[in-house]
C-alpha cells in the first residue's frame, strides 16, 4: 500500500514508519517544517509539509497525490500533559484534525483511515476488566470529560465517513523509547508515585505500538476498534519502580493522592483514579498480532538497545 502517515515526526513514528517500509508499504509522512520534513525522510518516508489544522493548506499540499490509506498518530504533546488545558490542542487534532485528514483521504484516493485513540475513553476511574465491548466514552460529568469526547469524535468520524473504511486503535499508556526522558526525572525527583493507589493502567510498547497499527492496516475490519496493549496490566507505581529497578536510578518519591491530582491534575487522575485490566484477545485473534514485550520488565530492559533515529527538536506528537 503507498501509506500516507500523519504523526510520522512523533517518538511512535520513528517506530512506525521503518515498520511499515519493512513491511512492503510506501510511506509519505506528514510535517509541520522543514526540520520535520528531514526527520520524515531520516525515517524513510517521502515528506509533505503541511498543518493538519489549517484545512486548505493540507487539501493543497496533498493535490495530485495518491495513496490508499491514512494513518492519524497526531498529537500534540511535546511532554506528558499534567494538567487537563495540556490536551486542549491535542482534542482538537482528534476533532478538526480528524475532519481535516478524512477530506484529505478523499482527495487522494484512500479508503482506508487508521485513526489513534487511547483506553482512557473507557473512564479515568475504576472500570475494572475491560474488552471492546466495554461502554466506550461514557462521561463522568467532570474534566476527564474534554479528552473522552475527542477521542470518540475521532473514532466515530473514521467509521461513519462515506467511502472511508474507518478503524480505531485504542492504545495503552505509551513507553519505551521516552524512558530516557524518564530516567532524568527519577534521578531529579521529579516522577512521584502515589503513596497508596496501585489501579491498574494499560500499557503498550512504541514497538509493539508500531507493529499492531501494520498489522491493522491490512487485516483490521472496518468499523471495528481493538484495544492494543501488552499482556500485563500495571499500576503507575510499578511503572516508575520498574524503571529505576532496570536503570538503578533514585527511587521515586511517593506523595499522597490528592497532593499529586492538585499539583498536577490529569496525571494525578492516571496516577490515583484509573484502574482498568484491558484485554488484547481481540487483537490477537483478528489482527494476527502479539506484543513482544509481554510486560514492563521486558519492554524496559530492552528500551534505549535499538533507539529509532530521531533529530534533535523534533516534537513528539503520538501520544494521548
Amino acid at each position: 500500500m503507498k501509506v500516507l502517515v500523519a504523526g510520522a515526526t512523533g517518538t511512535l513514528g520513528g517506530r512506525l514508519l521503518p515498520a511499515l517500509t519493512e513491511a512492503g508499504h510506501e510511506v509519505i509522512g506528514l510535517a509541520r517544517s522543514v526540520q520535520g520534513a528531514d526527520v520524515v525522510r531520516a525515517r524513510g518516508g517521502r515528506p509533505i509539509v503541511a498543518d493538519v489544522m489549517d484545512r486548505d493548506a493540507l487539501l493543497s499540499a496533498v493535490s495530485g497525490v495518491r495513496a490508499d490509506a491514512v494513518l492519524h498518530e497526531l498529537t500534540a504533546l511535546k511532554k506528558a500533559p499534567a494538567r487537563f488545558r495540556d490536551m486542549d490542542a491535542t482534542n482538537r487534532l482528534r476533532t478538526e484534525g480528524s475532519a481535516n485528514l478524512l477530506a484529505a483521504a478523499g482527495a487522494i484516493g484512500a479508503t482506508r483511515f487508521v485513526t489513534q485513540s487511547i483506553v482512557f475513553g473507557y473512564g479515568y476511574r475504576d472500570v475494572g476488566a475491560v474488552d471492546e465491548n466495554t461502554p466506550f466514552g461514557t462521561l463522568a460529568g467532570d474534566p476527564t470529560d474534554a479528552p473522552i469526547r475527542a477521542m470518540v469524535a475521532a473514532e466515530q468520524q473514521a467509521f461513519h465517513t462515506p467511502g472511508i473504511d474507518g478503524i480505531a486503535l485504542r492504545y495503552g499508556l505509551f513507553y519505551g523509547d521516552d524512558t530516557p526522558t524518564m530516567v532524568t526525572m527519577l534521578n531529579h525527583r521529579k516522577l512521584p508515585v502515589p503513596t497508596r493507589w496501585r489501579g491498574t493502567l494499560g500499557l503498550i510498547h512504541h514497538q509493539d505500538a508500531a507493529t499492531a497499527t501494520v498489522a491493522a492496516l491490512t487485516r483490521g475490519t472496518p468499523g471495528r476498534a481493538y484495544n492494543i496493549v501488552d499482556d500485563t496490566p500495571a499500576s503507575w507505581r510499578d511503572y516508575v519502580d520498574t524503571i529505576a529497578s532496570v536503570h538503578s536510578t533514585r527511587p521515586p518519591m511517593a506523595l499522597p493522592g490528592w497532593l499529586l491530582r492538585a499539583a498536577a491534575p490529569y496525571a494525578g487522575v492516571l496516577m490515583t483514579r484509573v484502574n482498568m485490566q484491558v484485554s488484547n484477545r481481540l487483537a490477537r485473534r483478528e489482527l494476527g498480532w502479539a506484543p513482544q514485550f509481554p510486560g514492563l520488565a521486558e519492554g524496559l530492559a530492552a528500551a534505549g538497545q535499538a533507539r529509532p533515529h530521531r533529530q534533535d527538536g523534533a516534537a513528539d506528537q503520538d501520544q494521548g
